[in-house]
């Protein structure tokens, strides 16, 4: 169960939003094989000039259209099940328009501990939800 938060500048349509979001979400679903409601997304936009993000020295530029993506899931999975999530994200943000220079991933992994879905329970440890992987 990722938790997606996405942050971009002002400016794009609902409609285009809406496909951020979407081809985010259908990246993990390919790639991870979770449920289709395990949809966790907080999408949020930003006046011009309040994202910073440069190239860390690899020398490209990005554009205003740059898309901050940071996805929150349990540890366990392997260094190249995450080489292909950013793949398959890069490649369907580059159909809906985002250059992939402008597409920004930061990977937060935790525990089955780590995850309350309601009620300040923790489902994954009370057994109510059973543990990804497990």
């Amino acid at each position: 169960m990722p938790l997606v938060r996405i942050d971009v500048n002002e400016g794009r349509s609902a409609e285009e939003l809406q496909r951020l979001s979407r081809g985010i979400h259908e990246a993990i679903l390919a790639e991870y094989g979770i449920p289709e409601r395990d949809y966790f997304h907080i999408l949020t936009e930003h006046p011009r000039g309040r994202i910073y993000a440069q190239d860390a020295g690899l020398g490209f530029e990005r554009t205003p259209g740059v898309v901050m993506i940071q996805i929150f899931t349990q540890g366990g999975r392997s260094q190249e099940a995450k080489q292909r999530l950013f793949a398959a994200v890069a490649d369907n943000l580059a159909g809906a328009g985002v250059a992939g220079e402008d597409v920004f991933i930061g990977y937060v992994e935790n525990t089955a501990g780590d995850w309350s879905f309601g009620f300040g329970k923790a489902q994954y440890v009370t057994g109510e939800l059973a543990v990804p992987g497990k």
